[in-house]
């Protein structure tokens, strides 16, 4: 059965294909949990992925007597080809079963099962990475860092893999390739028969994969989902998934409705006044409308009676910039106005396209108007290069509640809505320009018009505006309010024209320079903590900033079960997701500790556990450190770099492979040399982290202009050396406990893998509640503990052995 005990290039293939795998499917569980769950679930896949191979890590370690040296190349072809079946198997369960949750201990429960479900691939994947790692002690650099670089390769081709694929098409491809993996490893054991059998299954796989994917093409996908948000989904008339969503387009183009929305005045008759519309679904939560048009603008009239479209009254005939056009709503609503141009930005292709060609001849090729212009582009992003000024910047309703890959990790951040975004977009304005943005204002407490008024006096004042409440008008409807924040003082003018609009269309006047509806609003455009915000008064209603860029969670942690400020709908929506934070949280503390830390206590000898404390708690330590680091980098970098996407792949794909780099680069260190040639290295570690750390801030700042390319390099520029470093911490433990107990190294991989698990969700709560800049400094303290506990470990030890596990 096996080849003996030396790993040959086919091991290599196999570990590089099952980890390149594993992070593909990784990264494909926030795209299929912010569908079929909610979007604040999505960021559970890393922790997920984390516990099922931690407790792969701890089935080697408890069963030595099964996983022998001898038989390691088999099992890791055994273990490769279960992980392939059960990521179909796992996941077919997932999608059948509809998900609700509740803030009750069933909700508790379903997160758990969840949790557990989705979780036992990685198990298998977990065995075949620490087998792997921990049986080859003379080959850990190199395998190390063909898992890294195999990692890093699978955040770039889950991308490529969702321009061709569907998402339930491009999992059963995953399992493909890890099927494939087992196939190199079964061949490197000699094992025929396996080897047969795992080529049999990947070829099946792949042959579903593309017949799925080529169906779904056409709108006729074998495998689906079904069961979304707790609904059983009937099949769309489109469909389509990319790297950072899944949009759908359904209803009856031929029949006449009301026109979808609820910024529409109480003076038109919708009900009298029906039109042909659409509508365009992003994963399942966010909503809007493609509506029929034919080039006679009368068919758009409803738009002018939107609250959402107010800004036009006041700056007709003008330069207008479009953030988020959508279904072309919007750009629709400009051309109503008769506004002099029109650009609108879309980060999402797939949408452009559907509304453009897909649906074209539906929506009246709004791109082929003389005046508009689409962008296909994230706004910030676009607004800071760009070099034109304009007169209106309109974003209405802008924020999909769906999760990105990246999003896994930021929970609901939004770059769109921080101090330093509202700031460059008011610096992009013409001297008269005004800056709109509309949001839910349901019932007359509506936290996120607060917040806005908040983020509208935080942005003014840093642009020296010494009243920006001259600047600040906000007017509502039942449902949505609407924030104009004039880059100068509104003109008497212009506020005769708010006042004759809104009374004419019977929207209210929340706040304007001459007055307020309700005093908060008064207190906050004029820099005022509100003193009447009653059982409110714990909310963060503070302007969001790019170190916390937390628009839409105002709750604090500590108030996550604290029913008594659940009071509006926005709140209670808020409240699930920071909820969902701190019910993750302590179930990922609770399964650690239930599989992990109690059987690896259980199975150890207590005399060597106690031994190799410096060592379990330095690999503790650089689990956590990687984590928070990463986590907190890629959440600076989602701002820089313009989106979420570009965020995961350059930070995942920089800092895997320049730590599977920097674990290639330890292959030299002899057990003789291995505790002065780790301190220099961790030492050096710091120092690098520590700075880069520093910098980062001032070097994402002084190139937010520059273009993708450079932004890209920049961003890899200060990753690299941080994962070259951190890169070399795991084989350097590694090789210093070889030679101490071999038979501990599946126990201090299993420690830092559940140490990376709590992190990957604790490193959100650190920034949630004080900023990412506190979590990526978290990280470096991190560091800082594990180079004392790697000093502590080699301290005049070299030679030395623990006792063995009994």
């Amino acid at each position: 059965m096996s080849s003996g005990n030396v790993p040959r290039g086919k091991t290599y293939v196999g570990l590089f294909l099952v980890t390149l795998s594993t992070l593909m499917y990784e990264q494909l569980l926030p795209r299929i949990f912010s569908v079929t769950m909610w979007y604040h679930f999505a960021f559970a896949a890393i922790s997920i992925a984390l516990f099922g191979m931690t407790v792969g890590a701890v089935l080697v370690y408890s069963f030595p007597s099964f996983f022998t040296i001898e038989r390691s190349k088999y099992h890791l072809a055994q273990s490769s080809l279960v992980f392939a079946l059960s990521v179909v198997f796992s996941f077919l369960t997932h999608l059948s079963v509809p998900f609700v949750v509740e803030k009750s201990f069933l909700g508790l429960y379903s997160i758990a099962l969840t949790y557990v479900v989705i979780s036992i691939p990685f198990v298998f994947s977990g065995i075949a990475v620490c087998l792997a790692l921990t049986r080859f002690p003379t080959k850990v650099s190199k395998l190390y860092a063909v898992d890294l670089v195999g990692a890093s390769f699978g955040c770039i081709s889950v991308i490529y893999t969702l321009r061709v694929a569907d998402g339930p098409s491009a999992v059963i491809a995953v399992a493909g390739l890890a099927s494939l993996g087992a196939v190199f490893f079964a061949t490197d054991a000699r094992a025929g028969a396996l080897a047969k059998t795992a080529a049999l299954v990947s070829v099946a796989l792949a042959v579903f994969a593309i017949g799925n994917a080529a169906l779904a093409s056409r709108q006729a996908a074998i495998l689906r989902l079904m069961w979304v948000k707790g609904e059983l989904e009937p099949r769309p008339l489109f469909e389509k998934w990319n790297h950072f969503s899944r949009i759908k387009v359904f209803g009856d183009p031929n029949k006449p409705e009301e026109p979808y929305g609820r910024g529409y005045s109480p003076h038109y008759p919708l009900a009298d006044r029906k039109i042909r519309q659409l509508t365009l679904e992003i994963d399942a939560c966010a909503q809007t409308v493609l509506t029929a048009f034919n080039g006679d603008l009368k068919d758009a009239e409803h738009l002018t009676y939107d609250v959402g479209n107010f800004v036009h009254y006041l700056r007709p005939n003008r330069d207008v910039l479009v953030i988020g056009t959508g279904a072309g709503k919007d750009i629709l609503s400009a051309l109503a106005f008769g506004q002099r141009s029109i650009l609108g930005l879309e980060i999402n292709r797939e949408i452009l396209d559907a509304v453009n060609q897909n649906y074209g001849d539906f929506t009246g090729h709004l791109d082929r108007f003389p005046h508009v212009r689409f962008a296909n582009d994230e706004a910030r992003s676009f607004i800071t290069r760009s070099r034109e000024r304009y007169d209106i910047i309109q974003a209405s309703m802008i924020d999909t509640y769906a999760a990105t890959g990246a999003g896994a990790f930021v929970l609901t951040e939004n770059s769109l809505y921080t101090r330093e975004a509202w700031t460059t977009f008011l610096d992009h304005l013409r001297p008269d320009g005004i800056l709109t943005f509309s949001r839910w204002y349901i019932g007359r407490r509506a936290i996120e018009a607060y917040r806005l008024a908040s983020l509208a006096y935080a942005s003014l004042k840093s642009m020296g505006v010494e009243n920006p409440r001259g600047h600040i008008a906000l007017v509502r409807n039942q449902f949505v309010g609407t924030i104009l924040v004039g880059r100068s003082p509104f003109s008497e003018a212009d506020l005769d024209t708010i006042e004759s609009v809104a009374g004419r269309m019977g929207f209210e006047i929340v706040l304007s320079p001459r007055g307020a509806l309700d005093s908060a609003f008064a207190a906050l455009a004029e820099g005022r903590r509100p003193d009447n915000l009653g059982p409110l008064s714990s909310l963060n209603i503070d302007a969001p900033t790019d170190n916390r860029p937390f628009f839409f969670n105002t709750l604090r942690l500590r108030d996550a079960f604290n029913r008594k400020l659940v009071v509006t709908e926005d709140i209670n929506n808020n409240t699930k997701a920071v909820f969902v934070l701190v019910a993750l949280l302590f179930v990922v503390v609770a399964l650690t500790a239930a599989c992990i830390i109690v059987p690896l206590l259980l199975r150890a000898d207590r005399r060597s556990v106690r031994q190799a404390l410096p060592l379990t708690l330095f690999f503790a330590a650089i689990g956590l450190g990687f984590m928070l680091v990463e986590i907190s980098q890629m959440q600076r970098l989602i701002i820089f770099l313009g989106h979420p996407t570009y965020a995961l792949s350059v930070v995942l794909f920089a800092l895997l492979l320049s730590s599977g780099l920097g674990s290639f680069l330890t292959r030299t260190v002899s057990a003789d040399d291995v505790s002065s040639a780790g301190r220099k290295r961790l030492v050096t570690l710091l120092i690098v982290v520590a700075v880069l750390g520093a910098i980062t801030p001032s070097v994402l700042w002084a190139f937010r202009s520059a273009g993708t390319t450079t932004r890209v390099l920049v961003a890899v520029g200060l990753l690299f050396p941080m994962g070259l470093l951190m890169g070399m911490a795991f084989p350097l433990g590694m090789l210093a406990a070889s030679t101490r107990s071999p038979s501990l190294t599946p126990w201090l991989w299993g420690v830092n893998g559940a140490t990376s698990v709590c992190a990957s969700v604790g490193a959100v709560a650190i920034a949630l509640s004080s900023g990412i800049s506190a979590a990526f400094w978290s990280g470096v303290v991190c560091y800082v503990l594990a180079a004392a506990c790697f000093i502590a470990a080699t301290r005049g030890r070299d030679g030395t052995t623990f006792p063995p596990v009994q």
